[in-house]
């Protein structure tokens, strides 16, 4: 049995019903509808990944659909915190942030037969992908830029339901880093041991990520000091 396949379809499953749960519970404020985007990128993975490590269906252009999926994450995870914060007024400018990710899209569609399932373990799946070193500059940029603007935004805000979900989504977005800081850390000791399956690493990380932004999509159902609309 492989378990990195049977991990994913749990997480999946997790994801599945967290979905569920912000659908019938959680107020459809724009927040909330990112929060539910992100949670369905991130059970759409899982999933890819146990078709991948578990059904072992070996498909480059599952591994493409992967890529694609995950590399929203990051821009929807900084629309989270700019709707929280207020920090970006200007609904169109919202969009600009999605250009690195579709042009990833684009290019990567062009070279599927680049795309290699290295491994799967107990806990990841390892892959071989053409710019790696450039996707994962677009990717983990926005994350940055996420816990930057939380800290900023924690100095100044006095109301306590809009600093709780704001530590909640610094705590997540801190603990997703986790991942990509140990595998460069390594990198720069000589070992590439982790580099290729960071995403994969980030992505179990995430069920930690799922639940608290869904648990913070019910906590800020209630929030009269939304600033953006959609």
């Amino acid at each position: 049995m492989n378990w990195n396949g049977t991990i994913s379809l749990l997480f999946a499953s997790i994801e599945l019903l967290l979905i569920i749960n912000l659908f019938v519970f959680a107020e459809k404020n724009t927040f909330n509808k990112y929060a539910i985007a992100i949670v369905t990128l991130l059970f759409g993975y899982q999933l890819i990944e146990f078709l991948l490590c578990f059904a072992e269906i070996q498909n480059q252009f599952l591994v493409y659909l992967g890529f694609v999926d995950i590399s929203f994450l990051p821009p929807l995870n900084l629309l989270i915190v700019l709707s929280l914060t207020g920090y970006l007024n200007n609904g169109w400018k919202k969009y600009l942030l999605f250009i690195p990710p579709s042009a990833f899209a684009i290019y990567y569609f062009f070279v599927v037969d680049k795309f290699v399932l290295n491994k799967c373990t107990v806990v990841y799946a390892s892959y071989s992908y053409p710019l790696g070193d450039l996707f994962g500059f677009f990717y983990y940029l926005p994350i940055l830029t996420s816990i930057v603007l939380l800290i900023k935004y924690l100095k100044k805000q006095p109301e306590k339901k809009l600093k709780t979900t704001s530590l909640i989504l610094l705590f997540s977005s801190i603990f997703i880093s986790i991942a990509p800081v140990l595998a460069f850390s390594l990198l720069l000791f000589g070992s590439d041991a982790i580099i290729t399956a960071v995403e994969s690493i980030m992505c179990k990380f995430a069920i930690v990520y799922a639940i608290s932004v869904s648990f913070a999509g019910l906590i800020n159902s209630s929030n009269k000091n939304e600033r953006n609309n959609t």
